[in-house]
């Protein structure tokens, strides 16, 4: 096998989250040092990006922009910035920042980290194809779709929690606590969230709901 891969930035299919839609460049090459992606305004006055900062939904993360094709104008802390093919932006977490397209398929790349933290991919890429079922309560067709995909990748464990979530709200109680047991052995900021989470309320008094739930606790009950 080769240590290296290659794709051009448009034959990476774009997702969304009925915001922006962008591609998964990271997720796609399958980088775990680094998050990168890539957005495309594909009509003049296109928002690219979406507007947001870093500075509490994520973790007071740092970014950097290059303008690969095209043309954008920038938009941060009201400040607008011409920037042509080439050009790099980069802006602090508590900047708030969008971009617009200022020439047809102008093409963004972005760059995050959090300074002196190791980043942690968090696989929303698996996810948010279905978030729409979720979100119209069609739990147990959102588990089905994506649990033969989630499955496969075990190193994200957001999507995992997100499957958990869902089997719990259809009623496939076993399902449900053996995916947030994997969820919360990938990361253990999962455990005291479920224990809160709403969406478990149906497993919330199985016996290995909560010793999954309490501290230290990484294998399943005794049967």
């Amino acid at each position: 096998m080769s240590g290296y891969a290659v794709a051009q930035i448009d034959e990476i299919d774009e997702i969304t989250d009925g915001r922006c839609p962008w591609r998964p460049v990271g997720f796609n090459f399958g980088i775990t040092a680094f998050g990168v992606n890539a957005f495309t305004g594909h009509e003049v006055g296109e928002r690219i990006i979406n507007e947001h900062d870093e500075s509490q939904e994520h973790d007071l993360q740092e970014e950097l922009y290059l303008v690969q094709q095209g043309r954008a104008t920038f938009e941060l802390d009201g400040e607008r910035l011409d920037a042509p093919t080439g050009t790099l932006v980069f802006a602090q977490p508590g900047v708030k920042r969008t971009a617009f397209a200022e020439e047809p398929e102008t093409t963004i790349v972005a760059l995050g980290g959090v300074p002196g933290k190791a980043y942690e991919p968090k696989g929303g890429e698996l996810w948010m194809p279905l978030e729409h079922l979720y979100d119209s309560g069609k739990y147990a067709e959102a588990a089905d779709q994506g649990r033969e995909l989630i499955e496969a990748h075990p190193e994200y464990s957001g999507p995992l929690y997100n499957l958990a979530c869902c089997e719990s709200l259809a009623g496939r109680k076993e399902d449900a606590i053996k995916h947030l047991r994997l969820a919360i052995d990938g990361n253990e900021s999962f455990r005291p969230m479920a224990a809160e989470d709403s969406d478990f309320a149906a497993i919330r008094d199985e016996a290995a709901f909560k010793e999954l739930v309490s501290s230290g606790a990484t294998e399943p009950a005794a049967t």
